[in-house]
């Protein structure tokens, strides 16, 4: 390919990036007037979690087309699954309806956000020019997170939270038409023997089944709970015993015998699902306890869209002196600080306290991001580079897909609390309204500390759980810089 083609094409999977970050800080930020419209607080956390979980599972399996029918067409079904689940959300006229469509768009986020990293691969061959280039893609997700809020916050205070969706359409066509037309193709796309089907479906059936019994907790009874969970383990036992027989396997187990790609995993896991907390919440906050606008509390989100392309674009100057574990140990401790503010924020803390708390989020998750992914595709081996990348996604995914079902659980079992403690002059429909500025007005004046009250135990717990997890992924990372320490003496 030319230097043009290659640039345009690259431009093409940028955009691909830049729908990430909008959807991801859009949605947040009108997730209270969805939540007052369609009354679904309670299910809020399916809204973010389904999303990631329609990732999550499609990821590996997009890989594996693409290594069947070429990244091109993979990347173009990917574009047109996203596109379609978008434009229907916009239609949702109920939860449910909802739910379900942001499934079928995460399941073309999937691939979206994971064939680009193995075509950036192909066509980066240098690893500090492919990390100059995953500086791009921050600054592609950051500029989109920083439109993101604003957009989202003026389409609802203008229009209605149905519009945020529609913004996308346009956009995922342009990336696709731009693959289609500059994306040259010069390897053959790898066939194995036989497609691992029993690999998928068991992979797809446990993660769901997994994902639905963490959602149900303190909804149902113990006996289901206990039910779903044992059917999950069992499918996902399956699925190990299935790989390791498979001749092409979606997850092979070769990849766990590599000590420093499972630190990677590790590291990715524990901090994106950390992430989740601030990210989703934030807006809440600034909603909910401060009764600021959506656009206002959108604008949570900005400082760290400025902040992570800062982190992400000092990796490469920074490993002219630091090594790879101490650049993530830098990023690590700076989100440590993130929710240690959240953590000793009062109900009545100050609005720029949630922005401070913000700008460091995005700067640590920038950094640990750029770093990590590039160290995954180097502590791979050459041929498990495409499927490593794409496991270090689905890790990431399902992390952040079973936070934001941890956090909906700690938010959910403290407005119950609240309102059977409120002895009825507190509902649960009335907390949906309050979640939103513009129909809080409505709620009766003298019941809102009380209401504010119970959010904000809620949010608090969430924001201790998030600094635990920091905190073990800091300790992690200390691990890791004493086995890199050896190893850089044995080298000696």
């Amino acid at each position: 390919m030319s230097k043009r083609n290659i640039a345009i094409v690259t431009f093409a999977l940028l955009l691909s990036n830049a729908m990430g970050g909008i959807d991801s800080t859009i949605v947040n930020t009108a997730m209270p007037a969805i939540i007052a419209d369609l009354h679904g607080i309670e299910l809020m956390g399916w809204i973010v979690a389904i999303f990631l979980l329609g990732t999550a599972i499609s990821t590996p399996l997009w890989s594996k087309l693409g290594e069947r029918m070429g990244n091109k067409l993979a990347y173009e079904l990917a574009a047109l699954f996203f596109v379609v689940g978008s434009f229907l959300q916009g239609m949702a006229p109920n939860m449910w309806f909802l739910i379900i469509t942001r499934a079928i768009a995460g399941i073309g986020n999937g691939g979206m956000v994971s064939l680009p990293y193995i075509i950036y691969a192909e066509l980066y061959a240098n690893p500090r020019k492919r990390m100059q280039v995953l500086g791009l893609v921050s600054a592609s997700f950051s500029t989109a997170t920083i439109i993101g809020p604003l957009l989202g916050g003026w389409i609802v205070d203008t229009f209605s939270w149905h519009w945020i969706f529609y913004i996308n359409v346009p956009i995922g066509l342009l990336s696709a038409l731009l693959v289609q037309a500059f994306f040259k193709e010069t390897r053959r796309a790898h066939r194995a023997s036989k497609v691992d089907y029993a690999g998928a479906v068991l992979l797809s059936l446990g993660l769901v089944l997994l994902l639905t019994a963490t959602e149900m907790i303190g909804a149902t009874d113990g006996k289901t709970l206990t039910g779903m969970f044992v059917g999950a383990a069992i499918l996902l036992g399956i699925l190990v015993r299935v790989e390791a027989r498979a001749a092409d396997p979606i997850i092979p187990g070769r990849l766990f015998k590599n000590k420093d790609l499972i630190m990677d995993f590790l590291l990715f896991t524990i901090i994106w699902g950390a992430f989740m907390g601030f990210v989703v919440y934030a807006p809440m906050w600034a909603q909910a306890l401060l009764g600021v606008s959506a656009l206002v509390g959108g604008a949570t989100q900005i400082p760290g869209s400025f902040t992570n392309f800062g982190g992400s674009a000092l990796v490469a100057p920074l490993r002219s002196y630091l090594s790879p574990q101490k650049v993530i140990a830098l990023g690590t401790w700076t989100l440590v600080g993130t929710f240690i503010i959240m953590t000793l924020l009062g109900e009545h803390g100050s609005y720029w306290w949630l922005m401070l708390a913000g700008a460091l989020e995005g700067f640590g998750n920038g950094m640990c991001f750029n770093e990590l992914q590039i160290k995954v595709q180097q502590d791979a081996e050459v041929q498990d580079v495409p499927v490593a990348t794409s496991f270090s996604f689905l890790i990431r995914m399902l992390a952040q897909t079973f936070a934001t079902a941890i956090f909906g659980i700690i938010m959910n079992n403290a407005l119950r609390s609240g309102v059977q403690a409120a002895n009825g002059r507190i509902t649960i429909k009335m907390m949906n309204k309050l979640s939103d500025a513009g129909s809080s007005a409505s709620l009766p004046q003298n019941l809102l500390p009380k209401m504010r009250s119970i959010m904000f135990t809620g949010l608090h717990n969430i924001m201790i759980l998030g600094l635990i997890l920091m905190l073990v992924a800091a300790a992690l990372n200390l691990w890791a810089l004493r086995r890199e320490g050896q190893q850089k003496r044995a080298q000696a």
